[in-house]
C-alpha cells in the first residue's frame, strides 16, 4: 500500500498544474454556458414583461370597477386615472367618491411608457386600457404588440 501511495505523490508531481490547452477549454465552456444562460434569461424577461402588464392592467381595471360602484359611472376619458386617487372635480363628478381607488397612482408599463385610458373602449366596452408594448407604438408583432384591457 505505501509503493502505492508513493507512486500516487510522485505522478502528481510530474503533472502539477493543467497545460494551457486544458484552460483554454475550461474558459471555453464557461464562456458557452454563460451565453446559453444569457439568452434564456433575455427571453424570459420579455415574457414577465408582458405578464407584468397583464397584471397592473387587472389591477387598475378592479380600481375602475371600485369607482363604477360608488359613483354609478366610469372616469371619463379626460379624468383619466387621476379619478381614481382624487375626486373628480369636472363632471360628471358624484358625491358618493370614496377613494382613493388607488394607493399610489398608475405606474408606468414595464417598458417605461404610460397607459392609455379611453371611454368608452373601442370594442364598446365602458373602459379601455391598453400598453403599447415595448416599441411603445400602436400595433406591432411580438414582444412590440399591443396589450389591451379589451382583448
Amino acid at each position: 500500500m505505501r509503493r502505492e501511495v508513493k507512486s500516487f505523490y510522485k505522478l502528481m508531481k510530474e503533472e502539477d498544474g493543467w497545460t494551457f490547452m486544458e484552460t483554454l477549454i475550461v474558459i471555453a465552456i464557461i464562456l458557452i454556458l454563460t451565453v446559453t444562460v444569457g439568452f434564456v434569461a433575455v427571453n424570459n424577461l420579455d415574457k414577465a414583461r408582458v405578464a407584468a402588464a397583464r397584471t397592473q392592467i387587472e389591477s387598475i381595471s378592479t380600481a375602475l370597477e371600485a369607482y363604477y360602484i360608488d359613483c354609478g359611472n366610469y372616469p371619463t376619458a379626460e379624468q383619466g386615472f387621476q379619478a381614481l386617487r382624487r375626486k373628480p372635480e369636472t363632471s360628471p363628478s358624484s358625491d358618493s367618491w370614496s377613494g382613493p381607488y388607488l394607493y399610489k397612482d398608475v405606474p408606468r408599463d414595464p417598458w417605461g411608457y404610460e397607459y392609455e385610458y379611453t371611454s368608452p373602449a373601442p370594442d364598446g366596452s365602458p373602459y379601455g386600457i391598453r400598453s403599447y408594448g415595448s416599441d411603445g407604438k400602436e400595433g406591432g408583432e411580438g414582444k412590440a404588440s399591443d396589450i389591451k384591457s379589451w382583448e
